[in-house]
């Protein structure tokens, strides 16, 4: 199984290791050609206007948002930004393969950032989560599934082959989150 890292900016090498560490094999992916040959992909924290500009700079919105039509596709703070369907604070284009409403930096500057101890019936022991700049995910549609919350916002979330995490579990030594996303690669 091979999954993609999308390496055009953000903390791509922490989500390689992260895959390695739950037995995949990850590779960067930075052209159209790199996400042809991966069978799922991540889309990692970072600067979702600045990830915007280089996706069209490359041609790879529109491929991306094709390849997230069949294959799963996971992100991360701004790769969660970038799935939602709508993105406000402001409003910004986004891929729409996860039916959520997201609220860009919600939890505050780089100075409210945080590490906080989740737990919820499906991860019933604590997951540590690293919240920087994080968005908050304030609306969810029917077919999306909440996995975890954080003071009542959904921070974790599935959608079909889909899921988003507003916090970076690539930053802990945890790969539980990583594992349930090849999960999803695994079931097609």
């Amino acid at each position: 199984m091979k999954i993609g890292i999308l390496a055009l900016q953000g903390d791509f090498e922490a989500h390689r290791k992260a895959l390695e560490r739950a037995g995949a094999e990850a590779v960067e992916v930075r052209t159209a050609e790199d996400l042809e040959t991966v069978d799922g992909l991540v889309i990692p924290g970072g600067e979702s206007t600045t990830m915007l500009k280089l996706l069209r700079a490359e041609g790879l919105f529109e491929r991306l948002a094709q390849f997230g039509k069949h294959k799963p596709v996971f992100g991360t703070c701004a790769g969660a930004i970038l799935l939602a369907n709508e993105v406000h604070s402001p409003r910004q284009e986004s891929l729409g393969l996860m039916n959520l409403t997201v609220e860009r930096n919600a939890y505050g500057r780089q100075i409210d950032s945080r590490i906080v101890q989740l737990r919820s019936d499906e991860f019933p022991e604590p997951l540590e989560a690293v919240f920087i700049r994080a968005p908050i995910i304030r609306g969810v549609g029917p077919e999306a599934r909440v996995l975890i919350e954080y003071d009542g916002d959904p921070v974790l979330v599935e959608q079909g082959r889909h899921m988003v995490a507003t916090f970076h579990p690539e930053l802990t030594a945890d790969s539980r989150v990583h594992s349930r996303f090849l999960d999803k690669v695994r079931q097609g």
